[in-house]
């Protein structure tokens, strides 16, 4: 439950400007996650937000002006964190983590932009990955495969 509520919180961070513990818990309470603010303070700093300058929303540390490398960096990260297998379909894969945990990994996929991904959809455990086309999807494959040691 901690894994998918911090992984919610990091997605709500980087879609909207929160500015308040008590607007992040309306957002929670809206997916259906009841937290005091004592959880979300403390989720606050394990996740390492902080407040931007321009606004004083939260944000993830670092989160303007990313190069791609680190970008990059920050995938292997997450795959070899979360990934535990990785089937591939045509141009299609799928890809499977522990409960609550697709949702980070799809979107460190995404920040990275990779040439060979279109897109991602994230459930709980499950990622769907769209290639541009089958040998993109073999090389990320092996890609995927290669940052979480599979």
């Amino acid at each position: 439950m901690k894994a998918r509520r911090q992984g919610l919180i990091l997605e709500l961070v980087d879609r909207e400007a929160l500015r308040s513990q008590e607007q992040l818990r309306r957002r929670l309470a809206r997916a259906g996650f009841s937290a005091t603010q004592a959880t979300i303070s403390r989720d606050i700093r394990v996740l390492g937000l902080v407040k931007r300058a321009g606004d004083g929303a939260y944000q993830r540390p670092g989160a303007e002006g990313l190069s791609p490398d680190a970008l990059r960096e920050a995938l292997a990260r997450a795959a070899a964190e979360f990934l535990r297998r990785v089937d591939r379909v045509q141009q299609l894969l799928v890809l499977r983590t522990g409960a609550g945990q697709a949702q980070p990994l799809a979107l460190a996929i995404d920040r990275a932009q990779l040439a060979e991904a279109v897109g991602t959809i994230a459930g709980d455990d499950t990622i769907l990955v769209i290639a541009r086309d089958r040998r993109r999807a073999e090389g990320l494959k092996k890609r995927l495969d290669r940052f979480a040691g599979l």
